[in-house]
């Protein structure tokens, strides 16, 4: 059949959509029969309810089903001939002036749009680099060795050093007046570790087993705890237990006790630098990523379809409502959050996903089976069990379908980035691992 196409506006498109009123008044009847064979009424046996008191009971909602299919199939019929991509679902609504013995409806939508992905060779993209150095991995054991400490009690007359896990009573007052929060007894933090605001942990080294200090500790204003946030609190601590603590020597005990099989040194500092090379490379990668998809971002064309970046405004408030609620917000399904506040986000992430999607179909970009099947090796290797890690990856299609992602996002970097003008960077060690404020 012949189909118009209205043009609404850049990506709005309209057809009109007839569906013949005998045909859907036939398919209700047939399924009110259907459903008279097992519907139950008051004052009938089953399967002998007349037909006009099933009519009568479940007859709108019947016709509003039979409407709603008959709709679906010809706009899916129609969008097919018409060799259209709808974006989002289309918005039906039924016309007043039809042809005798017709029901007319008009069908709203948007359309995919055309992607321009522009010039990658005049594109700058920043390419991080990092190696995994000796001080690397001597602060990794160091970590390692913390883990695995202990603690025994300090001489009564020596004061508290850094590393030393101290037990204290305090009580703190602003403005002469007690806060929430602001007391504890047999409380315990290490010293240097960052446990405590730097003017507590400061204020506490030196201190030994029964003295006590009074002094004034000024909260940031960022501080979580928005009633002092910003304030000056008066601290009087007291100090009732020091312990110092005792590392494990790197040694072959070490060594064998995190599970290195050779039981050496050297063997431990070598699991080490994999682990390290492995984490470092994932997040290099993640950094490359980043830096191509800003690149490709501002390199295209396009027109967005509000239907998509609706939903994926939706999609993101979802997200919101759960990550509260496993927060233990009260009543986090139903918070009110504004859908504004994710609108330029939800147009970048609509925006990427129609970029990369052209650029994987035109570029054949698609990700391999030996590359899912490396990536998932790669994963498993930082596990106890690899093979069951694999196992768990391959045994289930959501969980491929992530990792297939994560595959063809590496094809698309990999594919500008040797297609645009790179500037190599040798990022620090602790630089790439410390997380962005």
């Amino acid at each position: 059949m012949a189909v118009t196409v209205e043009t609404l506006d850049k990506l709005e498109r309209r057809i009109t959509l007839t569906l013949a009123a005998a045909t859907i008044n036939g398919e209700v009847e047939s399924r009110l029969k259907r459903l008279s064979r097992t519907v139950k009424a008051d004052g009938f046996r089953p399967g002998k309810v007349p037909m006009s008191v099933v009519a009568q009971r479940y007859g709108y909602s019947v016709q509003y089903e039979v409407v709603n299919d008959k709709v679906g199939k010809a706009f899916d019929q129609a969008t097919n001939e018409a060799r259209l991509r709808v974006a989002g679902a289309p918005k039906i609504t039924q016309k007043d002036e039809a042809p005798e013995g017709q029901l007319a409806f008009d069908a709203t939508f948007e359309v995919y749009p055309e992607v321009k992905l522009g010039d990658l060779a005049g594109a700058e993209i920043e390419r991080v680099s990092t190696e995994v150095s000796e001080a690397a991995i001597d602060r990794t054991i160091e970590i390692l060795r913390k883990q695995r400490r202990t603690f025994g009690l300090r001489a009564q007359a020596e004061g508290a050093v850094e590393g030393d896990r101290v037990t204290i009573d305090f009580e703190g007052k602003i403005d002469g007046e007690p806060f929430a929060g602001g007391k504890a007894e047999a409380f315990q933090f290490i010293v240097g570790e960052g446990q405590m605001l730097a003017q507590f942990d400061e204020a506490v080294r030196g201190m030994k087993v029964g003295e006590s200090k009074t002094f004034p500790l000024q909260f940031p204003a960022d501080y979580h705890g928005k009633d002092v946030a910003g304030k000056e609190a008066d601290f009087l601590v007291t100090v009732t237990r020091i312990e110092a603590q005792n590392l494990p020597e790197v040694d072959a005990a070490l060594a064998k006790s995190l599970g290195i099989k050779e039981g050496t040194v050297e063997a431990l500092r070598a699991d080490v630098k994999k682990n390290l090379e492995r984490e470092v490379k994932f997040r290099v990668q993640a950094r490359n990523k980043a830096a191509v998809m800003d690149a490709l971002a501002k390199a295209a064309e396009l027109e967005l379809p509000n239907a998509l970046v609706a939903g994926e405004i939706e999609r993101l408030i979802e997200g919101a409502r759960a990550d509260l609620k496993q927060r233990g917000v009260k009543d986090a399904e139903t918070a009110n959050i504004p859908g504004e506040i994710f609108k330029a986000q939800a147009e970048r992430r609509v925006r990427l996903g129609l970029v990369v999607a052209e650029l994987v179909r035109t570029e054949k970009l698609q990700a391999k089976p030996e590359q899912l099947q490396a990536h998932i090796e790669e994963i498993a290797q930082s596990y106890e069990k690899p093979a069951e890690v694999m196992r768990w990856y391959l045994g289930d299609r959501q969980r491929m379908a992530e990792v297939e992602a994560v595959v063809i996002e590496n094809n698309v970097t990999e594919f500008v980035l040797g297609r645009s003008k790179v500037v190599d960077k040798v990022l620090p060690f602790d630089e790439l691992m410390t997380p962005a404020s």
